[in-house]
């Protein structure tokens, strides 16, 4: 749509929203926003290495590059090196992070933004490099901040404002379809356009669907990555979309007010674990009564775990998990796998773990129960215990756990870092895994991105 056609129309939420993406600066930013940022950025970039491990980060990736070509304005896949369209990259790569259920996520969001905002925004910034116009890294911070602001609040605003439970990919779309706006160069008009088709485009996928019967649609972010730079790029060439009903609506309006002010991206969560978030209360539980009362897993009889309902749904149609979706979209297996194990990392989702008749025996000896108070807080809370039963008759019963990592509960730098080196060294190696973590570091001082682009941009070996 012309510039134009918008000039007479009243200033509505879509257009300050417009213009708090074309006009946010890095140095507008608090310090503890950037902060936050490269806590962000650095714990992605970790899950996205795991996650080139995966079966479905394979498929992924191969689709992409086969499928999803581009002629012009193609992209490197994020940790593969092949070229895509700047959407198939962004799709592959949220994909591939999306396989390792270890990001960042937001609780009334009930899902994540991260996920697919930064491989949009590296598949973007890939095709201003190859074009000559290249990103520095104080721009590539401010715009992962604004798909933050963006993306959470959508989410926030879709979920309030229909009733069934949809994926993160139907409003992360929106957040990339911001990022993608503002790298395309896209007017005040154009980007309420980008952010309407991605609204409409973005994936509804039925979330509890997928929780109840785990498989690689995961959370959807792949295609709302896709939907949002495709929708930016459609909205540049006057492309029109429906007015993104999360933004424009009039009962919506508070949520967007704050742009600027209040900086949700503060608000984003932490895993200790790559597992679904509902089931970290419970590992935290259970882990408590292991560390006080120093008892091994063959001597637990039983399991009992109160929790939220949408946590007790997790894999309900599968009671033993034979893939890492299954492992990863469960609550008695990650439980189970803990008190075998003593944590729960990319091994313990993996196929030895998941074969082990030690973790088939307490997934097999462990209840669920919901727990009404539990209940009412979520999903602002998230909340379990964990009652164990011991073969010498005692039963430990543990305080109300909640999840590490919450903002009230913050996984320290030195945590995230570590987190960071475990999930990347065994694939990156640690050198590799350092320079990495090197060059996230310094990036709000560098002029050129290019260098942290062919790190995270080429194959894994």
């Amino acid at each position: 749509m012309p510039e134009d056609a918008r000039a007479d129309a009243p200033v509505g939420t879509s257009d300050r929203v417009a213009e708090f993406i074309r006009g946010s600066t890095f140095d507008a930013l608090p310090d503890d926003v950037v902060h936050h940022a490269e806590r962000c950025l650095l714990d992605l970039i970790g899950v996205a290495a795991a996650g080139t491990t995966t079966r479905l980060s394979a498929i992924a990736r191969e689709y992409a590059a086969a499928h999803l070509c581009g002629r012009d304005h193609s992209a490197r896949i994020l940790f593969d090196g092949r070229r895509a369209s700047c959407a198939g990259a962004a799709f592959a790569g949220a994909a591939t992070i999306d396989s390792i259920d270890a990001h960042d996520g937001h609780a009334l969001t009930k899902g994540h933004a991260g996920v697919a905002i930064l491989p949009a925004l590296l598949a973007l910034s890939d095709v201003r490099v190859e074009e000559a116009a290249p990103v520095d890294g104080q721009e590539l911070i401010a715009s992962l901040v604004l798909g933050y602001e963006v993306a959470t609040r959508a989410g926030i605003a879709l979920h309030s404002s229909v009733s069934d439970y949809h994926c993160s990919g139907a409003w992360n779309a929106i957040g990339c379809a911001a990022v993608a706006a503002r790298a395309l160069g896209l007017g005040t008009g154009q980007t309420g356009e980008a952010l309407g088709i991605a609204e409409y485009f973005g994936p509804r996928g039925q979330m509890m669907r997928t929780c109840a019967a785990p498989s690689m649609v995961k959370d959807g972010s792949g295609w709302g990555a896709h939907a949002g730079i495709s929708a930016a790029w459609l909205a540049r060439e006057g492309f029109t979309g429906a007015p993104a009903a999360t933004i424009e609506r009039d009962e919506l309006e508070p949520l967007w007010s704050d742009l600027g002010s209040r900086w949700r991206i503060r608000e984003q969560y932490f895993k200790a674990y790559p597992v679904c978030r509902w089931a970290q209360p419970a590992i935290e539980a259970a882990l408590a009564l292991q560390r006080t009362h120093h008892f091994a897993d063959q001597d637990i009889a039983t399991i009992k775990i109160e929790t939220f309902d949408e946590a007790v749904l997790l894999g309900a149609e599968r009671t033993l998990p034979r893939t890492t979706e299954d492992a990863q979209y469960s609550l008695t297996y990650p439980v189970a796998a803990a008190l075998v194990f003593g944590d729960v990392g990319v091994d313990e989702i993996g196929p030895a773990a998941l074969a082990d008749p030690r973790v088939h025996r307490l997934v097999a000896a462990t209840t669920l129960r919901v727990d009404r108070d539990f209940d009412r807080r979520f999903p602002a809370e998230r909340w379990s215990r964990a009652e164990i039963g011991l073969r010498d008759g005692r039963v430990l019963r543990s305080e109300p756990s909640r999840a590490q990592g919450d903002p009230d509960t913050p996984l320290s730098d030195d945590r995230l870092r570590g987190k960071f080196f475990a999930l990347c060294d065994p694939v990156l190696g640690h050198p590799r895994a350092k320079r990495i973590e090197g060059l996230v570091s310094v990036l709000r001082d560098e002029a050129r991105l290019e260098p942290l682009l062919d790190e995270l941009l080429r194959v894994v070996r």
